[in-house]
């Protein structure tokens, strides 16, 4: 009988890499940390005799977080001895025992900087293929006591690796390691962990990444966005990235003209109060405004889409007046023309993107400004991409920029437009390009979208919800969907335990004597109290949402873009994030701080 190996051919010699010195398994449990409850299983512990390994786990093993873990790409983790030595030594520590960095799998041999993305491997009754570095998380470090690991482990070269399985078998502790395969371009563990998240990564060698067949799917895409990015700040393959805002903080703007569009919209036009033109502005970017509507003078800051042609030297904002809104009622009913406002420069990566994919531009009530500088964009340079220009409003009354929309959907030759009305009245005045209803699932499958088309949706929460889910089930790819949200983004927590939402407020005890940190999204300003730590742990503390994986400046996940202000670190982010941005994970304020937030 042939062994799983040679059922699925190798290439080279057969060799003997390495020894499984520890089989450990965990399952996920809660553990107290900083207040909160953290769902985990990097708590593994040694087992003694053989144990099944199957295509997504080994029996009695799991995964607290599976959208960071785990997964067919991620079924196995494996760490090494020589790895344990380097560390023992590095941190003056005697208690680093099998299973403590989270692996499944303790080796001798296989290190870092010989193993390549896919290489194939024989231990006891199992085939396994080498996918991917360790996920940056924060979670080795709660299990080592030490914050700083996950930085740690990338910095030195040192992140271990992932397995997929190949062919399902037993495995126990002692069964030699046998190098069945070695993956093309050579590319080993250590050097694609740096290439994705060290400076001084070269686009030959992502490049070269790319044509590995075994990499894994999410490292894939990550690597497709380095290399085709354009701006040079920043690392794409992280998060999205933006050119650096065109100028540092607020800077006053005139109101150079202010029109209806509807009778709660307005649409204000902002120009250089010298008659300069002002820079251009990508398709889909925001600007933050600082108002002052009340006696006090303290600040209020709101964020308004860019809806106006780009390239013209001025920008447009469209409003629309918000019951009780502070910051709409001001700019409704107290700003006039000649007025000067404080205005921060254009921010924001929705974006529309370059290219010949085809277009849905799908918005409600005024969610319609982005998408509709997304239309300007597509109209100046001629596109002859497929367009649709798909809206959803209560009457013919209540849409904004109709007869505009219309216009320039008229000039493209390959544009559509069809716009729903929820709540149309008898004797409206419509044509062909109106719908009655709400703008939904069944409208879209009714349209024969194209499939490959990149959508930009923008509208109340709930509408871009339901609408990105319907194009996903009508088979658009789930990472060609980009929505723009008018307030604070959702959190991204990882493996924290669900607790009631709050509105953001003032940190409990004593208020600081810092700089003040603003969160312009969720309006809200507070002094600076060292005693926070990070501006991370200054916005938990206020309930404000945030987005973080690792905490100490790898993953990049926490990057937020500085409005105004200046930051220091401590410690460093091991790759510094784009201009204009923050990684608030390791950053404090050096100054009074706006922060999109």
């Amino acid at each position: 009988m042939s062994s799983p190996a040679a059922t699925l051919g190798t290439a080279g010699a057969v060799t003997t890499a390495g020894v499984l010195r520890s089989l450990n398994v965990g399952l996920p449990r809660d553990v107290a940390w900083h207040g909160r409850t953290v769902h985990t299983a990097v708590w593994k512990r040694p087992v003694d005799g053989p144990r099944p390994v199957r295509r997504l786990n080994i029996d009695g093993d799991g995964q607290g977080d599976l959208a960071g873990h785990g997964g067919e790409q991620r079924a196995v983790f494996v760490y090494q001895l020589g790895s344990y030595r380097y560390w023992r030594a590095a941190l003056g520590r005697d208690d680093l025992e099998p299973g403590i960095f989270g692996e499944n799998f303790t080796v001798e041999g296989l290190a870092d900087d010989e193993v390549c993305i896919g290489d194939r491997y024989q231990i006891g009754d199992a085939v396994f293929e080498v996918t991917q570095p360790r996920v940056t998380c924060y979670r080795v470090g709660i299990r080592l006591d030490d914050p700083q690991m996950p930085a740690r482990l990338v910095a030195e070269h040192r992140p271990g690796f992932y397995f997929r399985v190949l062919a399902e078998g037993a495995v126990q502790a002692g069964d030699d390691i046998v190098k069945v395969g070695s993956g093309p371009e050579g590319m080993t563990i250590a050097e694609i962990d740096a290439l994705l998240y060290l400076p001084g990564r070269s686009r030959h060698q992502v490049a070269r990444a790319l044509r590995i067949p075994a990499l894994s799917p999410g490292w894939r895409s990550s690597f497709q966005q380095i290399l085709e990015q354009k701006s040079g700040g920043g690392n794409a393959g992280l998060v999205a990235a933006a050119p650096p805002p065109a100028w540092p903080g607020f800077r006053p703007l005139a109101v150079a003209r202010i029109e209806p569009e509807t009778p709660t919209i307005s649409s204000i036009y902002l120009a250089d109060p010298g008659g300069a033109a002002l820079p251009a502005a990508l398709p889909g970017q925001f600007l933050t405004l600082r108002l002052r509507p009340d006696a006090t003078g303290q600040p209020v800051l709101r964020n308004y889409s860019l809806s106006g042609a780009p390239g013209t030297g001025q920008y447009r904002i469209s409003v629309k007046r918000e019951p009780h809104g502070a910051g709409s009622g001001f700019l409704h009913a107290r700003v006039r023309v000649g007025d000067e406002l404080e205005v921060g420069a254009p921010r924001g990566t929705f974006t529309l993107r370059p290219g010949p994919a085809p277009v849905l531009l799908i918005s409600a009530g005024v969610g319609a400004t982005p998408v509709l500088a997304m239309l300007h964009a597509l109209a100046a340079e001629g596109s002859s991409r497929t367009i649709w220009w798909l809206h959803g409003a209560r009457t013919p009354a209540d849409e904004a920029f109709a007869a505009e929309s219309r216009a320039l959907v008229a000039g493209l030759p390959g544009a559509r437009r069809l716009v729903c009305l929820s709540q149309p009245a008898p004797g409206d005045n419509v044509d062909d390009q109106y719908s009655g209803g709400r703008l939904a699932g069944p409208v879209l499958s009714a349209l024969d979208l194209p499939r490959h088309a990149e959508a930009y949706i923008c509208g109340p929460d709930r509408f871009m919800a339901d609408i990105s889910a319907a194009l996903v089930a009508l088979g658009i790819d789930a990472g060609r969907i980009h929505t723009e949200i008018f307030g604070a983004s959702p959190a991204q927590t990882p493996g924290i335990a669900a607790t009631p939402v709050r509105p953001p407020h003032q940190p409990a005890g004593e208020p600081g004597t810092g700089p003040l940190v603003s969160f312009a999204r969720s309006a809200l300003a507070t002094r600076w109290d060292p005693s926070h730590g990070s501006l991370l742990d200054l916005a938990e503390a206020c309930d404000v949402p945030v987005r973080w994986s690792c905490r100490t400046g790898v993953c990049h996940n926490c990057q937020t873009t500085v409005v105004a202000g200046t930051v220091r670190y401590s410690p460093e982010p091991v790759d510094p994030p784009a201009d204009g941005t923050v990684l608030i994970c390791c950053a404090q304020p050096g100054e009074d701080l706006t922060l999109d937030l």
